[in-house]
């Protein structure tokens, strides 16, 4: 048998590699832990050529690298617009965990600052990160086109992205506790309780609240919180 013919990466395919291998090696340790010499050995390249693409070094490289994973979450939060609400959040929430767990150093490393990798462009492509996902969550509330988003609902969408952010971080110190699945569950009643919270005190966020619980179902994530509160609602009926 012959061997198979060599073929020689393209500029394009060699770059995405070695994005790729710095990925993997961010995932699990700081920036400041890593070296343009580990980026070459794990890539089966010399040091050289990693700068030849990369003339900035370690800190372009980790920016690029950053980029492709803000982009990945970036599509996390991408979903039909069709459905119950909570099955497209639990869903996009699925996604977003599992990458978390897959890049569990990496991410912790990324939201709480302080490496010596960041600077303003790397706080610029995560901050970019909450805004899409922000916009992705308002895009599936505006059931009706004339409801447009008030800044109290968008208060409210920035506060759970950074409540999602925040759970994530704390569930990695916590190790890996509670399963992701139950953490999935939690995240998205958070999300259906300050949505009631807000409409209570808002007309457009009630009406717009209104449209998107219409689709949702009995035996759906929604309809379980619902079922759960009522009892310790009920207790608190003497406030009435």
């Amino acid at each position: 048998m012959t061997a198979p013919a060599y073929r020689r990466l393209t500029v394009e395919e060699r770059r995405d590699q070695l994005i790729g291998t710095a990925l993997v090696l961010f995932a699990h340790r700081a920036p400041e832990d890593v070296s343009l010499d580990d980026v070459a050995a794990a890539a089966g390249v010399s040091r050289p050529l990693v700068y030849r693409y990369f003339p900035g070094g370690k800190q372009q490289l980790y920016e690029a690298a950053l980029g492709s994973a803000a982009d990945e979450l970036r599509r996390c939060f991408a979903e039909p617009q069709s459905g119950p609400l909570s099955r497209r959040l639990s869903r996009a929430l699925d996604r977003y965990l599992a990458f978390v767990d897959g890049h569990d150093a990496g991410f912790a490393a990324l939201l709480r600052g302080g490496s010596v990798a960041e600077t303003s462009r790397t706080d610029a492509i995560v901050d970019g990160v909450r805004r899409a996902a922000a916009e992705q969550i308002l895009l599936h509330l505006k059931v009706e086109p004339a409801l447009e988003p008030g800044p109290r609902l968008r208060m409210a969408v920035r506060t759970w992205i950074a409540a999602v952010e925040a759970a994530s971080l704390i569930w990695l110190d916590e190790g890996k506790q509670p399963p992701l699945p139950q953490l999935r569950d939690w995240l998205v009643d958070h999300f259906l309780a300050l949505l009631a919270a807000t409409a209570a005190g808002d007309p457009r966020t009630a009406e717009i609240a209104r449209a998107a619980l219409a689709l949702e179902r009995p035996d759906g994530p929604a309809g379980r919180l619902v079922r759960q509160v009522a009892p310790v609602v009920g207790d608190a009926l003497h406030l009435l």
